[in-house]
């Protein structure tokens, strides 16, 4: 089975334990998912199964939406509740002051990622270095949050939604956002709601699963990933050439244009960007 599978990740668990349970479900070594959700957070995990785990790392880079709540007064090494509570301080603030300084953060920003993270110095992965009392110069990263509405002040507690980039830490956020109002925060709860177009909505839980015999009906297909993308139907003569890997002259698109791919029978086949009235291929699927 091709396809991808949209699971609402419950707390506790990784998103490589979810790989794991799936790879029994369906039987196969090849599945992955689209991006690291931490063992706090639920929500929409995007896996990937068969010839759809080659788009895997193009579903990372999309934007994301999450719910998260944060208590401020308390600060921790891991920057949420599950971490060990490194600093305690009275909270004084109102909810204008949390209104003002949380819309301070919208937009295009620099954001220093967290020590406990996956991102990778000299080929260790900064949170073994943490859990080793190491602490290292973490490099910014840009990032963009399109919006942060706020859902609920229940001080010392704060619920946001937000949308933003790829390569966002939420829990950087609501640090960020303690600091500034100057009595610190840790995030106590995590939820995605959406990533790669797939949205809560369409997310199964563990449960319901393990209540179906037949999981060909929860797989979407893998071409739905770039729904996005202008389509392109070839003749028999062009899918030989394509699938030979053949830069295939197309005069019918866009320069740099980005498109779905498909053979006279509707098979999705790749996708490809026209380049110099040509098309490049930028991943295969016909396997």
């Amino acid at each position: 089975m091709n396809g991808v599978i949209i699971i609402d990740k419950p707390k506790g668990k990784t998103s490589h334990d979810i790989v794991g349970i799936l790879r029994k479900k369906f039987g196969t070594r090849r599945v992955g998912h689209t991006g690291t959700l931490d063992p706090l957070a639920t929500g929409v995990l995007p896996v990937c199964i068969g010839n759809a785990t080659r788009a895997a790392d193009m579903l990372i880079e999309s934007d994301k939406k999450y719910r998260a709540t944060f208590l401020l007064g308390k600060r921790s090494d891991t920057l949420d509740i599950e971490g060990q509570i490194t600093e305690e301080n009275e909270v004084s603030v109102s909810e204008e002051d949390v209104r003002r300084v949380v819309s301070e953060f919208i937009g295009e920003q620099d954001q220093i990622p967290p020590m406990y993270s996956a991102i990778k110095k000299d080929g260790k992965k900064l949170y073994d270095l943490a859990r080793e009392g190491i602490e290292i110069e973490r490099e910014p990263r840009r990032i963009n949050i399109y919006s942060i509405d706020i859902c609920d002040i229940a001080l010392p507690a704060v619920t946001i939604d937000v949308h933003c980039s790829k390569g966002t830490y939420i829990r950087s956020l609501c640090d960020d956002i303690g600091t500034k109002l100057g009595c610190g925060a840790v995030m106590t709860e995590l939820r995605r709601t959406y990533t790669a177009g797939f949205a809560i909505e369409d997310a199964y839980t563990i449960d319901e699963l393990d209540k179906l015999e037949d999981l060909s009906g929860t797989l979407k297909t893998t071409d739905s990933l770039f729904l996005s993308l202008p389509e392109i139907q070839l003749n028999e003569k062009q899918e030989k050439s394509i699938t030979n890997g053949v830069r295939m002259t197309w005069r019918n698109g866009k320069e740099g244009e980005t498109y779905r791919v498909y053979a006279p029978d509707g098979r999705f086949l790749c996708i490809s960007r026209l380049e110099d009235m040509r098309l490049v291929l930028v991943k295969s699927f016909w396997t």
